[in-house]
């Protein structure tokens, strides 16, 4: 099965990366441009909107941005090589710490861009359970998650191997999109669903939603949300990696950012109008800016 997903992995990181070569990403030709910069995510909202919003500002001062959309192993392969500038989507200390370990040494940590975020097993409101151990049989004994290879993924495999309630439960793998629209069809039927949540998200704002305490501690605590860089971006683009340093919101401003997306703004519209809105932010994003 870890062949077959990372053959499909493969594949999908190909059709990307020629869409980027393609332009499909983006990007934009500017006579002044300062360079060509290429922004690695997971399309996860949190990642979707951020990435969108970061590239925009660079954009917005001189530079040719390519967005790849990418599996997130691959993403920090990539980014480890130098196949691909930045990206500012890793979650830490936990989520993504196997991943860390295995390519921190080729990467540059600019530190954290967000700070509050947090994972774990998620239900609507209305289900009658507060604690992943006091689960018994709720949706057919079945967490719904996201992509394989996702750290929550990882994450809660290995809560069902720690919690003894949860030895006869699977987990479905789906895609970021397949879990919320799981998540509304369960809700408008006042079903039960578990699902694989991480926090900022819009769901939070949409749904009546909580998480299940976690005794095993398997999810860990609070998260941060980080921005990693390619070994050489300081000197091929300075002032991309001054802004990419400085960057920094707070839950808040991404969960307006992904509302908007989920309401059907494009995601380059939902970030232009975040930064026209937010100018005081952006300026010091960009202060050391020459």
């Amino acid at each position: 099965m870890r062949k077959r997903n990372y053959l499909l992995s493969s594949i999908a990181i190909g059709a990307s990366l020629l869409l980027a070569a393609c332009g499909g990403g983006s990007s934009s030709e500017k006579d002044d441009s300062l360079g060509k910069i290429n922004l690695a995510y997971v399309e996860w909202d949190t990642e979707i909107a951020s990435t969108h919003v970061v590239g925009q500002v660079l954009e917005d001062i001189g530079y040719d941005v390519s967005l790849t959309p990418l599996d997130n192993a691959i993403m920090w392969e990539a980014v480890s090589k130098g196949e691909a500038d930045a990206m500012v989507a890793g979650w830490l200390p936990a989520t993504h710490a196997a991943q860390l370990e295995k390519y921190g040494d080729n990467l540059v940590n600019l530190g954290e861009n967000l700070s509050g975020a947090k994972i774990g097993l998620v239900v609507p409101s209305y289900m009658d359970v507060n604690s992943i151990a006091d689960l018994k049989d709720e949706a057919g004994s079945t967490i719904t998650g996201i992509e394989p290879g996702a750290g929550i993924m990882m994450a809660t495999e290995k809560a069902l191997e720690e919690y003894p309630n949860l030895n006869s439960w699977s987990l479905l793998p789906s895609s970021s999109g397949a879990m919320t629209v799981a998540l509304k069809q369960a809700i408008a039927n006042e079903e039960d669903i578990i699902v694989t949540g991480w926090s900022p998200h819009w769901k939070f704002a949409s749904y009546d939603l909580k998480y299940l305490e976690d005794p095993q501690g398997v999810f860990g605590g609070e998260e941060t949300i980080n921005t990693f860089v390619s070994t050489k971006l300081e000197e091929k683009a300075p002032e991309a990696y001054k802004v990419l340093d400085a960057f920094h919101w707070t839950a808040d401003d991404m969960e307006k950012v992904m509302l908007e997306i989920n309401d059907g703004k494009k995601p380059k519209d939902a970030a232009a109008d975040w930064i026209k809105e937010n100018q005081d932010i952006v300026k010091q994003w960009t202060a050391d800016v020459k």
